[in-house]
């Protein structure tokens, strides 16, 4: 193997490394992750944003489709708890 290809491997091992990391803080904070994703619990009722979670198409403009299935379900949680017409709403920009 040549000395740019070994540096190609281990360049790719930590990027893959560091994508590992990042998505696991995001299921460990999902408050901080639908901040980041700019979603807004209270934009939205109940109902809208479980259709959001159910359409591909909807995920996808939504930036939630890369997420895994575990992450995709703690953010569909949260927004769902918090959807303005919840019993815990989120007022909108707080």
């Amino acid at each position: 193997m040549t000395q740019g290809v070994r540096s190609m491997q281990k360049s790719l091992k930590i990027i893959f490394s560091l994508l590992i990391i990042v998505n696991t803080a995001y299921a460990l904070d999902v408050v901080q992750l639908a901040k980041e994703l700019n979603l807004q619990a209270g934009t939205k009722a109940s109902i809208q944003w479980r259709r959001v979670f159910s359409s591909p198409r909807h995920m996808k403009r939504y930036k939630i489709d890369h997420l895994d299935e575990k992450t995709r379900a703690s953010l569909e949680k949260y927004l769902v708890q918090h959807a303005a017409d919840s019993d815990q709403p989120i007022v909108p920009g707080l």
